[in-house]
């Protein structure tokens, strides 16, 4: 790699939204450079599950009624957004959202190795007005590692706590199910084998699992046709400075190989470095949970320290205030790990039936099949004044071994260590798990015989777990009649503690529908873009559907660069000609 002077385009970060915006500018004629403060690229992106919200997606939107498709309705979409985002629902954003995303995913997958599949994510509350069962999430495809050749070892790998020896599983309900099943189905059984031994053949040969799926996949097409046009993606090269001539942004200053090095930037800048979950300073600030004292556990890279708005900042730009979250909640367990702790984000089990959550009373305060997002928010609340924010995830027996619990996998695998190191509480009888894990025995018990009263008839008389079409989604279909409803009766009992974590930032850098920073006064501010969690979120702080972080941040990066080439406004349809 020889390291230019100077490009049309710098691009600060290697996730969705970066190598986005960098192929489009490659396409439309630009010289691009992408610089990534980590030692490998991907960013969040390859931790995610690969799925975007992408409403008229050619997905469905090319597909006929019979099959599932449907013309994109841009008023439902408009009336979903206004539901979702309350005060914040901008219209205007919506309409460049719906203009631009699927005209975005139309050009990756005809003109580049980025390829998505279509996803049966409901939207998270598709009884909303304005919601919908099926058709505004698609999912990455998966992907053979091994086509990024020597470039692989750089490929930021997925998250530890949701792979099995590494190997990751598809975001679908069906990859999971065969594993949740494999010693009753002998199908399934024969499914995971084979897994199994391709995965094991590859571990041994390149050191890690090459079948990628989910947003290491995604992560990995996006490089791959980046790499394709050339474009040098630069690891280790963390961006200190943005360089100005007068009130224009004219290239950034970057620490590479050791030294500073000034690189300008022609047309502009675009930051996408992924938001702040890892600046303790910020979330301290915004996060409702830190100031009452309470924990945090981010699973996001430690790379996320909030690099690009703090620049953004320096150039006159200004955070998004006001949003009624400061992230995508998610509830996840600290798992032990070496000489220390890693997060399990609790994406799957708790949909299952069998499983309840408590807060530090022993109460239930929440439908735990509801989406992270919401069950995070719902923590939060119910934790308001207790001086922590947490809950337990409490199984019975049975359910334990048949779907497992956070980061312990369902039979034949041992419990035991997971018990040792503290990670997995149990107890003989509901009074006894409550001494465990410091709660009321006699509220805990009290709240599981009223749960179970209703559960046995496979009804939640509280929250009506199971009512929503999102709810039995990632249930289990088998069981029945309700997917996400069973008792907690069967002893012994397990638990396992949540605190609260996040999949990203809400609040970003104030921008236009072009992606251009803007000033206090609302102005752009000349060379200056930002998109992905850079920029504020344009769901208000709010978490509509499967997808809604990837699908904007592919959106406003392939419209950012748009913007810098000149062609918002014109015809897109023979950028890759040009």
């Amino acid at each position: 790699m020889s390291l230019l002077n100077a490009y049309d385009v710098v691009v600060v970060g290697s996730g969705a939204a970066g190598l986005t915006a960098a192929i489009t500018a490659r396409k439309s004629g630009l010289t691009v450079v992408v610089l990534e403060k980590a030692p490998v690229f991907g960013g969040t992106t390859a931790f995610s599950g690969g799925v975007a919200w992408i409403p008229g997606n050619p997905h469905f939107e090319d597909r006929s009624p019979a099959d599932g498709g449907a013309k994109v309705d841009r008023a439902a979409v408009h009336t979903y957004m206004r539901h979702e985002a309350g005060n914040k629902y901008d219209a205007a954003f919506v309409d460049a959202y719906l203009d631009h995303g699927p005209e975005m995913l139309r050009f990756l997958e005809s003109q580049t190795e980025v390829k998505f599949t279509p996803s049966l994510y409901p939207d998270y509350h598709p009884e909303a007005p304005g919601g919908v069962q099926i058709g505004r999430s698609v999912t990455a495809a998966a992907y053979d590692g091994r086509r990024l050749g020597k470039e692989f070892r750089r490929l930021r790998p997925p998250l530890k706590t949701i792979t099995f020896m590494g190997m990751m599983f598809n975001s679908s309900n069906n990859d999971l199910k065969h594993f949740f099943n494999f010693t009753r189905s002998p199908v399934s059984a024969a499914y995971v084998a084979k897994r199994l031994g391709i995965h094991l053949l590859h571990l041994a040969r390149y050191g890690r699992g090459v079948q990628l799926t989910s947003g290491n996949a995604l992560a990995a097409r996006l490089a791959k046709s980046a790499f394709d046009l050339g474009i040098d993606i630069v690891t280790d090269a963390p961006v200190q400075d943005l360089l100005r001539e007068g009130d224009r942004i004219t290239g950034v200053a970057a620490t590479i190989d050791g030294a500073r090095r000034e690189i300008r930037a022609t047309k502009g800048v675009i930051l996408a470095a992924g938001g702040f979950a890892r600046d303790g300073r910020r979330t301290a600030a915004i996060y409702p949970h830190l100031r009452e004292g309470g924990e945090h556990f981010t699973p996001v890279p430690e790379d996320n320290t909030g690099d690009g708005i703090s620049l953004g900042e320096t150039a006159g730009g200004h955070l998004s205030q006001g949003l009624p979250n400061g992230a995508a909640w998610m509830p996840v367990s600290k798992v032990p790990y070496g000489s220390g702790e890693i997060a399990f984000p609790h994406l799957v089990d708790r949909y299952k039936p069998g499983f309840i959550i408590v807060s530090p009373k022993g109460r239930r305060f929440v439908n735990e099949s509801h989406s992270y997002h919401d069950v995070g928010a719902a923590m939060i609340e119910a934790c308001r004044g207790l001086g922590k924010t947490e809950g337990w995830l409490i199984a019975d027996l049975r359910t334990v071994r048949k779907y497992g619990i956070g980061f312990v996998k369902p039979y034949p695998m041992p419990l035991g260590a997971h018990i040792r190191s503290g990670y997995l509480k149990r107890g003989r009888t509901i009074a006894d798990l409550a001494g465990q894990i410091g709660v009321d025995p006699e509220a805990l018990t009290d709240e599981i015989a009223a749960y179970n009263a209703g559960a046995r008839q496979g009804e939640d008389r509280q929250f009506g777990r199971g009512g929503s079409g999102f709810n039995r989604y990632l249930g289990d279909a088998d069981h029945k009649p309700n997917p996400n409803v069973a008792p907690v009766e069967q002893g012994p009992f397990y638990a396992v503690r949540l605190v609260m974590g996040d999949l990203g930032t809400f609040p970003g850098l104030v921008t236009d529908t072009q992606s251009r920073v803007l000033d206090a006064a609302g102005v752009p501010i000349p060379g200056l873009w930002a998109a992905g969690n850079d920029a504020a979120s344009i769901m208000g702080g709010a978490y509509p559907g499967a997808g809604i972080t990837i699908g904007p941040a592919m959106t406003f990066g392939y419209v950012a660069a748009l913007s810098v080439a000149g062609r918002i406004g014109r015809d897109t349809t023979k950028l890759a000609a040009e």
